[in-house]
């Protein structure tokens, strides 16, 4: 059984249709990248998703339980947490505090402390645990975004963009970091524009355009799939890849 089941999902905002009969699956242990131009979609699959936004039509099921139409903080209890594009840092609060934070969701107290040491080390943030989380780098912020998702209880964790602004060192870094979490437990759910990091790190990708699928696939599929080439890859890419 698939861990997240979405049906024919659609969203639309007044006039416009942002998601159309949007439907796809991941399995636990998944690690799904989906793709696609600016405004195929793919930030408002994720709000719909978190129950950020309830979707016009369609069902989400998660571990078997139909969760559209509830509220953010239900879906994240249940295991499904989202990162955001830019890095949400608790204004004044140091890294730790933030995590503690994000573990009280869902553990009690002396647990919650235990998680926060726990997931600083995880993602290499041990060092920084009392320092101002503004202060921060972005990469060390994005390394946040990620811990505070983790800290939270995410079975299956949906990233936005984690990987935006960072240098090529960096972005390999944290795929690496992805691929630890993913080989101990984590799913996850990938939206990034930088093809290289998808292609390398998503064994099965999604594609949108205009708020629809037009192909899923391995990334050599998605590679040489004409409509994927047509709408968003280009030629060159495509080659590239």
């Amino acid at each position: 059984m698939a861990l997240l089941k979405v049906g024919g999902v659609r969203k639309n905002f007044g006039g416009l249709t942002a998601l159309s009969d949007v439907s796809f699956e991941v399995q636990k242990g998944d690690l799904l990248g989906i793709i696609g131009p600016n405004g195929a979609g793919k930030t408002t699959l994720f709000s719909v998703i978190s129950g950020f936004y309830r979707p016009d039509q369609g069902e989400i099921y998660f571990k078997e339980k139909r969760i559209d139409g509830l509220k953010p903080h239900r879906i994240c209890k249940m295991g499904l947490v989202r990162t955001f594009q830019i890095a949400q840092s608790f204004a004044g609060f140091t890294p730790y505090e933030t995590l503690l934070t994000a573990a009280l969701n869902h553990l009690p107290m002396n647990r919650a402390r235990e998680k926060s040491e726990e997931v600083l080390k995880m993602v290499g943030l041990a060092e920084k645990a009392h320092e101002d989380s503004g202060s921060l780098t972005i990469a060390a912020k994005k390394a946040l975004e990620l811990a505070k998702a983790i800290a939270a209880g995410g079975d299956l964790i949906l990233l936005d963009e984690v990987m935006a602004g960072l240098t090529l060192v960096e972005a390999e870094h944290f795929m690496s970091l992805i691929r630890r979490l993913r080989d101990g437990g984590i799913t996850f759910l990938l939206v990034e524009h930088v093809m290289f990091i998808v292609m390398r790190l998503c064994p099965r990708i999604v594609v949108l355009n205009f708020g629809q699928k037009i192909a899923e696939g391995t990334p050599g599929e998605i590679s040489k799939n004409k409509m994927v080439i047509d709408s968003y890859l280009g030629e060159e890419m495509a080659i590239a890849t």
